[in-house]
């Protein structure tokens, strides 16, 4: 059956109505189906809602949405709706009921191992300088204006998403900036979004845990360029950055402009000026004119992330002195290249950078930006559990490629053991490398010793966290902040 014939079944679902979507885990609590349900049965990495058709059918479901019927009860009485996907059926039924409240939106797509973040929040600062209220969803929080809501993914479920949108157009938003992970490509969440610009930020290794290869990674996050950049709008772009050989290869749907970006043979060329610990003066030439601007946040990577926003604001018709003067005033998104104040005229960083190409862009920038000073960097980090362990020890190479002392510690051990965890790390450092080396698994302790070890000048990363403020250990979340405690040990050592 068509989605066009699904929706048929069900032509008075509206949010409004006494109906309600809701996402229900059947493992945790077998009596969450209602009688009147409308039952979507979605094929999980660990759980298969089929498996609990008869279940939802004894409780009262009057609809059973599904891929397979094989498991619906002979003697069941209610419509069976068989479909392709039951994931693109829930996308699109989660429209249909909240009335696309995305269709006057302008919407930006960022997608990319990393960057994603820091690019969402730079849109939203350029657009809201434009006059547009932009609402932002993605891996720290969802969020307009003043208004906040907690975020669980980086993209989330079709109910939420449609949900939240509905609630960002009854705020009088205009535009919104989505952060879109591969697997929210690969699940068929955000297929029904009118994205007007699509950003791919860079593209290294992540998440094959889940994926596999790196090709079945790129698919996915080429799919918001191929297949739904440019469906549901008259219009659209395509941002790409230009310098990412990944990225070059990317299939783009016909119609759309694409605007590469990047230091060399690009529509948006720029040239760094001047770059130190206080963030960077460039020089940008595009389609739309040339500007030179000063960026407050740091690093190389930062002017990649603005130029790529400026991109998108130029879609929208934002001027480049509008986007220039918005940036001027950013600094930065919370946990990435986040500078912690102190009176030891230290250089305190925290940042989410938890993979390898990340922790090694970020320590590039650090690196330059250090010039040829005695400053040394201090890099904390550590790999999560139940996680892609093949790129622990590629981690601990980036980590000591630019790291005069390494710390390593635990970053969301999960269920294994943050020993054997730290043990996969180390196996990454090269036989050469000429730094000091620290283990501590507790992570707190870890940070002390990092201010223990610094001295005046001294460049302190604490990566792989970000915006955090938990630990997962077993499958307890423990709070903590790598934050909140590098301010605390700051004024724990200054009241000694």
């Amino acid at each position: 059956m068509k989605v066009s014939q699904l929706l048929s079944v069900f032509p008075q679902l509206r949010w409004g109505d006494s109906a309600s979507l809701e996402v229900t885990d059947l493992t945790q609590d077998s009596r969450a189906v209602k009688k009147g349900t409308v039952f979507v049965a979605i094929k999980g990495s660990a759980q298969d809602g089929h498996e609990y058709l008869a279940h939802v059918a004894k409780q009262g479901a009057i609809a059973l949405i599904v891929e397979d019927d094989s498991n619906v009860p002979k003697d069941f009485k209610g419509a069976v709706v068989k479909v392709k996907s039951t994931r693109f059926a829930l996308d699109e039924l989660a429209k249909r009921f909240y009335n696309n409240p995305a269709q006057n939106l302008f919407c930006v797509g960022v997608t990319g191992t990393n960057g994603k973040t820091t690019i969402t929040y730079m849109v939203e600062k350029i657009l809201n300088a434009f006059g547009w209220p932009t609402g932002v969803l993605g891996t720290i929080d969802h969020h307009l204006g003043e208004h906040k809501w907690p975020s669980q993914l980086t993209t989330p479920d079709p109910l939420t998403l449609q949900r939240r949108l509905t609630e960002f157009v009854a705020l009088g938003a205009q535009a919104a900036a989505f952060e879109v992970s591969s697997h929210a490509l690969d699940q068929f969440r955000a297929d029904s979004l009118p994205f007007s610009v699509g950003i791919f930020t860079n593209f290294t290794r992540d998440h094959l845990d889940y994926h596999g290869t790196m090709e079945t990674y790129f698919k996915a996050k080429e799919r918001l360029f191929h297949e739904l950049l440019g469906r549901h709008t008259k219009t659209a772009a395509a941002v790409l950055n230009g310098d990412d050989p990944w990225i070059r290869k990317t299939q783009v749907r016909e119609g759309v402009t694409v605007w590469w970006y990047g230091q060399r043979d690009a529509d948006f060329t720029f040239r760094i000026l001047k770059q130190d610990l206080n963030g960077s003066l460039f020089h940008l030439s595009s389609p739309r004119g040339n500007i030179e601007m000063q960026l407050p946040c740091p690093g190389t990577h930062n002017v990649y992330n603005a130029v790529a926003a400026i991109a998108a604001g130029a879609a929208a018709g934002v001027s480049l002195e509008t986007a220039a003067a918005a940036l001027g005033g950013f600094y930065g998104a919370p946990g990435r290249l986040e500078k912690v104040k102190n009176n030891r005229k230290l250089h305190i960083f925290v940042d989410y950078a938890h993979t390898d190409d990340a922790l090694r862009t970020v320590l590039r920038s650090l690196d330059e930006m250090r010039g040829e000073n005695q400053a040394r960097i201090i890099t904390v980090f550590g790999c999560g559990g139940d996680r892609d362990k093949g790129k622990r020890p590629l981690m601990a190479a980036a980590a000591a490629e630019y790291s005069d002392i390494l710390i390593i510690t635990s970053d969301n051990p999960r269920t294994e053991n943050p020993q054997a965890i730290i043990g996969d790390i180390q196996e990454g450092i090269p036989v050469q490398w000429k730094g000091e080396l620290h283990v501590e698994s507790d992570r707190r302790k870890a940070l002390a010793i990092a201010l223990q070890t610094a001295r005046e000048g001294d460049v302190i990363l604490i990566a792989g966290k970000g915006h955090e403020d938990y630990q997962i250990i077993g499958r307890e979340k423990q709070p903590f902040s790598d934050v909140t405690v590098i301010v605390e040990l700051l004024k724990e050592a200054q009241a000694k």
